[in-house]
Order: C-alpha cells, then structure tokens, then sequence
C-alpha cells in the first residue's frame, strides 16, 4: 500500500454526520456484504482521528479493525475498513447490519467517529424514499432520459450481444422505482426479466437485466435490436423507467444527417457493423428519409403493396460500378431494410463500418453508391 501523503489532518466538521450516502445495490446485497465509502470522506472525517497505531496497521496491512455502534439501536459490533485504492470498504459484520435494520436501496446512512468508535444510523423516516408519483411517471416527458451513451463497438457485437450500464445509473434511474421484491430477486439471481419498449417503433421485447456488480448487463433480445435498428459506433442510445417498463430510444437523425434538398445523393449514412454483417445481411435506412427520398416518387399502387404486405420487390444500380440487383425493401415500422443481395455487395465492394453509402431513386430503381 503505498501513498506518500496519507492524510491531511481537518478540523472537526459542524455537522453531527459529516459523512452520508444514499445505500446502492451493491451495498444492501448480503452475499457480498460490503458499504463502500469514498476515499475523500473516510480520509477527512474518520483516519484522521485514528490513533497512529490504527493508522500503520492501514497503511502496512490494506486493513484496520475497530469498534462500531448502531445509533439508533445501541448494538456494538467489531468491524474493519479495508482500503480499495480510490474507496473504501466497511466490512465484518456489514451483512448483519444490513438484515437487521432491513436495509435497502435509497435509504440514507449517516456516518461519524467520535470517541475511538465508528458511529453509524439510519433514520427510519429514509426507509420510504419512493413517492408514488415517480412510479408512476409518464414516459412522454420530453427530453427526461436520464440515462445515455454512446455505443461502443461491444454494444453491437451480435456476436456476443449485451449492452453494459452503469451501476450508479441503474440504481439511481431504475432500480429506484422497483418495489423492494423486486430488487431482493435480483440481487439473489444476479438477474430478472423485464419488458423493454422501443420508444422510435412501439415494440416490445423480453429482455433480463443482470448484476456484474460494477455494472448491468442488458441481454436477452439485444442482438435483435441491434440487426432491427442498425445500430453502431457512435450512435447514443437513452434509457429510462416507467410504469414497470424499460424505454429506449435510439433517434434516427444521431447517424442519419440532414440532406439538402438540392443534393443529388438526399439519404447519406455511415455503414454500422449491423450493416455490414454478412451472415445477416440488410442494410437499415430511416423511415423519414425513405419515405420523402424513394416512396415520395412510387405510385399509389406500388405504395400500398409495402403497407400490406410489408414489402416488395425493387431495382437497385451500383453507381460505381454499374451492376444491377434485384433486391427488396422491407418496411419495419421507423425504419426500412434493404434486402436480398445486400451480402453480395458487402463482399463485393469489401464494405467496412464506418463507409459512407450514398442512396437516391431515379427512373424505377434505387441508386446507391460507396466512394472510394
């Protein structure tokens, strides 16, 4: 264990409990009992009134024993911190506390030493930090997503399908709204199933959440999603919780741009692994920019044929090279796929992520081209 400095001394704080923290997952979870604490808040308001003996020992064995108290019970209980690098772990006799005063998610834990003892409380009116009304939220609020990132070329492997979020972002936007029953399946199966609704399409999925300790994993139907909605790098996907449901949405316009009008190539977008997976071959263009860009010049007929039967038949022309295909595009909803010989033109053109594919209509066909 080796730190050059390890602690500046700090006046006592005016507050009773300097240190508090609302209980994540990972705290309440007894077949890994554990409170963590963060190294800047045990450094300031609890090493530095250790005696320099409890301090070397730290310092030399990574760990310190000491006594604890319950506050608002009286227990006493041995106890030991064990140093983590960036954290700290309250260890020993944790899981006990935390079946005994039924400790759970969101609860606020009060912490303090004062007389060579770690004190510690839970004050009882924390036990009810969920208000009906956020169980209830509306999924409409606009721009209340409070979950987003950017997809990394993991979170579209269908290959090995699963998109990893945050602990801290799921116990504070998601777990929070689950009854305690739910939270207690989780952290005893490490996973539980969830309905999941694609906010672009309306559609649903069963889908699992699972426990990595450090973070979630989002499996089941990921790898569906993945090939449906053509994600890739660099696109944002948000998430959020409502009314016992999973939302993501994933906007079209984050890897569609915006043609001008005036432009001889209006659909434009940047090839995703989805689009260049050769064992499930389609490549996934909006629904908006199809529809103003190649069924805007089909008749009513040719139209109306897509709608019931979800797909038909078309000409596409290699701009580059001049070949012809016969092809499909299939509706799904917010969005098209291109069908049918899309796998010959991945080899053929050696199509990597992240090419640019350029798509207009012209005389009956659909015209597409990669540059160089």
């Amino acid at each position: 264990m080796k730190r050059t400095t390890y602690y500046n001394a700090a006046a006592q704080m005016h507050d009773q409990w300097p240190i508090k923290k609302a209980l994540t997952l990972s705290d309440v979870d007894i077949t890994h009992p554990f409170l963590t604490l963060s190294r800047q808040q045990v450094e300031t308001h609890i090493l530095v009134y250790m005696t320099p003996q409890q301090q070397e020992h730290l310092r030399n064995d990574g760990q310190v024993g000491f006594n604890a108290q319950d506050d608002d019970t009286g227990d006493a209980y041995v106890m030991k911190l064990k140093w983590r690098g960036s954290y700290y772990n309250l260890i020993g006799k944790w899981g006990k506390v935390v079946r005994g005063k039924g400790l759970d998610v969101g609860q606020e834990i009060k912490i303090r030493w004062f007389n060579g003892c770690l004190h510690f409380s839970v004050p009882e009116q924390q036990v009810v930090v969920v208000p009906p009304a956020r169980m209830v939220a509306a999924p409409l609020v606009q721009d209340h997503w409070p979950i987003k990132k950017v997809l990394t070329s993991s979170d579209v492997d269908t290959n090995h399908p699963f998109l990893p979020l945050p602990r801290r972002s799921v116990e504070d936007h998601i777990l929070v709204h689950w009854v305690p029953q739910e939270r207690e399946e989780l952290r005893k199966e490490e996973q539980v199933s969830i309905n999941a609704r694609d906010y672009d399409t309306g559609e649903i999925h069963v889908m699992k959440l699972k426990w990595r300790g450090n973070y979630y994993n989002l499996i089941g139907g990921w790898a569906n999603i993945i090939r449906q909605k053509g994600l890739g790098i660099g696109q944002e996907i948000r998430l959020r919780w409502a009314n016992n449901c999973l939302y993501f949405s994933v906007l079209a316009e984050q890897y569609v741009p915006t043609a001008s009008g005036h432009d001889n190539w209006p659909i434009k977008k940047a090839l995703t692994l989805s689009d260049v997976d050769t064992n499930h071959p389609f490549l996934t263009l909006p629904g908006k920019a199809v529809e103003d860009h190649i069924l805007f010049y089909w008749t009513q007929q040719a139209r109306e044929q897509l709608r019931n039967e979800h797909q038909i038949r078309i000409n596409a022309r290699d701009d580059d090279t001049g070949d012809l295909y016969a092809m499909k595009l299939k509706w799904r909803g917010s969005y098209y796929n291109l069908i049918g010989k899309w796998g010959k033109i991945i080899r053929e053109k050696r199509l990597q992520v992240g090419r640019e594919i350029r798509v207009r209509w012209d005389n009956g066909c659909l015209i597409f081209s990669v540059p160089e």
